[in-house]
C-alpha cells in the first residue's frame, strides 16, 4: 500500500478549464487565438468555431429548446458567442443571452469609454437604460460607408463623394448599389435632411414629417439600381453600378482587391456598428446536461474579454489584418506608424486605422431599438417604398451560367479529342 500511495503522489494532475468560443467569421485576428493560449498556459482547453454570419448566429441561439438533449456543437451552450449590436435589444427581450456579472470589479468594463458604456447597459427589455445591467463587450467596430469607383468619376467629370447627399446626384441614377437594410437606407434618407438615425418622432422631428421622408426615400431608389445586402459588392465589382454603400467590414476587404477606388464615410455622419461577445443564456434550456458547458459561464469568460481589450491586440486592427477598429478607438482615431504599410497598397479613404477623422466621428451614431411608433413609420416607409427591379443579379447569374456552360463544352471537347 505504501509503494502504491508514492506512485500516485508521483502524478501530476492538472486542472482545465474550458472556453468555448463562438465567432463571426474574419472578425477576429488569427494571432488572437494563438496567443489567448499562450497567455492561459496548460490549464486552459480553448476552442473556437468560426461562424459565416451574424444572422446564422442568431437563428441558432433563438432554436426552441425543449425537453430534448442539447448537443454539444449547439451554440446556445458555448460560453462566448459573437453578436452584433443591432441585434441585442432582441436578444435581451427574448432571454436568449444573459447579463455579465460583476462587471463592476473588472478593468476591463472600467477602462471602457462611456460611449460604450451607455450603448451596453440596457434593461430587461433591451432598452437603453442607465441603471440597466451589462450584457456584452464589445471587441470591434466599424461604420456605414460609401465606396465609388474613381476611373468613372472622372471620365463623367464627377466630383468625389463626400456626404450623403452626393448620392442624389442626377448622373448616378441607377449607378449605386446599396445594402438592403431599412434602418440604414430610411437612416441614409435622416442624415441627408440633417436628422439623426434615431429620430423618435418623425412627425414632429421632421419638416414634412413622414410625407417629406417618403419623397426622398423615392428619390433615392430612382437612383439606386440595387438593394441586396449579400449582393450589392459584386455588382460594384463587376462594373455595373459606380458606387457601393455598405458596411465597413463588407466594403474594405473587397475594395482592397479592387484598383482605383475610393471609401469615405459621409462628413455629416454614418451609422455604426460593433461586434459584441455575449453569454447564451443556458436557464432556458431544460434538460440535464446541456452539451458540455455547465451552468453559469466560464470562470475564463473576463480574461477573455480582458485580453481582447488589451492595447497590444489593437494592432491587427491598424495594419488591416481584420476590417474594423479596436473598442478603445471610439473616442477618435490613433497614430498608425506608416512603416505597417510599408510595400502594401494604399487606400484612398478617409479613416485612419479604420476609424473616421475625429469631426465626423463626433457624428456618427450606433442605432439605438426604436419604439414602437418610431417602428410603425419605418415599416409604413419600407412598405410604400418602390424598390427597383433584379434584372442586374439576374444578368450577373445568367453571365456566371453561361461560364459554366462554356467550360463544361470546352472539358466535353477535350475529353473526345483524348478518347478519340
Amino acid at each position: 500500500m505504501d509503494e502504491a500511495f508514492e506512485e500516485w503522489k508521483s502524478k501530476k494532475f492538472a486542472l482545465t478549464v474550458p472556453l468555448n468560443v463562438v465567432a463571426l467569421r474574419d472578425s477576429i485576428p488569427p494571432s488572437w487565438i494563438k496567443e489567448f493560449i499562450q497567455s492561459q498556459g496548460k490549464r486552459l482547453k480553448f476552442t473556437v468555431k468560426f461562424n459565416g454570419s451574424l444572422e446564422s448566429i442568431f437563428s441558432e441561439l433563438s432554436v426552441p429548446v425543449g425537453k430534448s438533449k442539447v448537443k454539444p456543437s449547439s451554440i446556445m451552450v458555448a460560453d462566448v458567442v459573437s453578436i452584433g449590436d443591432s441585434w441585442l435589444n432582441f436578444a435581451i427581450k427574448k432571454a436568449l443571452i444573459e447579463p455579465i456579472q460583476d462587471v463592476e470589479d473588472q478593468d476591463w468594463y472600467n477602462n471602457l469609454s462611456t460611449k460604450w458604456k451607455v450603448l451596453l447597459r440596457r434593461n430587461s427589455e433591451g432598452e437603453i437604460d442607465p441603471e440597466g445591467k451589462i450584457w456584452s463587450a464589445p471587441y470591434r467596430w466599424g461604420c456605414m460607408v460609401i465606396a465609388y469607383n474613381k476611373v468613372k468619376f472622372r471620365k463623367n467629370n464627377l466630383a468625389p463623394m463626400e456626404d450623403w447627399s452626393d448620392l442624389w446626384c442626377p448622373e448616378l441614377r441607377g449607378r449605386i448599389s446599396m445594402v438592403d437594410s431599412p434602418r440604414e437606407v430610411i437612416g441614409a434618407v435622416l442624415k441627408y435632411m440633417g436628422a439623426s438615425y434615431n429620430t423618435e418622432n418623425i412627425s414632429s422631428q421632421i419638416p414634412g414629417g413622414r410625407d417629406a421622408i417618403h419623397q426622398n426615400l423615392t428619390l433615392l431608389a430612382k437612383q439606386v439600381r440595387l438593394f441586396d445586402s449579400a449582393h450589392y459588392l459584386k455588382a460594384f465589382a463587376v462594373g455595373d453600378v459606380w458606387v457601393a454603400v455598405g458596411w465597413s467590414s463588407d466594403v474594405l476587404p473587397v475594395v482592397k482587391r479592387m484598383s482605383n477606388i475610393a471609401v469615405v464615410v459621409p462628413k455629416s455622419g454614418s451609422s455604426l456598428w460593433a461586434d459584441l461577445w455575449a453569454i447564451p443564456a443556458t436557464s432556458r434550456i431544460e434538460t440535464e446536461p446541456i452539451g458540455g458547458r455547465v451552468r453559469g459561464p466560464s470562470p475564463l469568460f473576463h480574461q477573455w474579454i480582458e485580453f481582447c481589450l488589451q492595447t497590444a491586440r489593437a494592432l491587427p486592427f491598424k495594419q488591416e489584418v481584420v476590417p474594423g477598429a479596436s473598442p478603445a478607438a471610439i473616442e477618435g482615431p490613433v497614430v498608425v506608424p506608416k512603416e505597417l504599410f510599408e510595400g502594401k497598397p494604399k487606400l484612398d479613404t478617409n479613416l485612419i486605422g479604420g476609424v473616421p477623422p475625429s469631426d465626423i466621428l463626433e457624428k456618427c451614431e450606433f442605432l439605438q431599438p426604436l419604439s414602437d411608433s418610431t417602428l410603425a413609420d419605418y415599416r409604413w416607409l419600407a412598405a410604400n417604398m418602390q424598390k427597383p427591379e433584379h434584372r442586374l443579379m439576374d444578368r450577373v447569374h445568367q453571365a456566371v451560367s453561361s461560364l459554366v456552360r462554356f467550360v463544361s463544352q470546352i472539358s466535353l471537347k477535350n475529353s473526345t479529342k483524348i478518347s478519340s
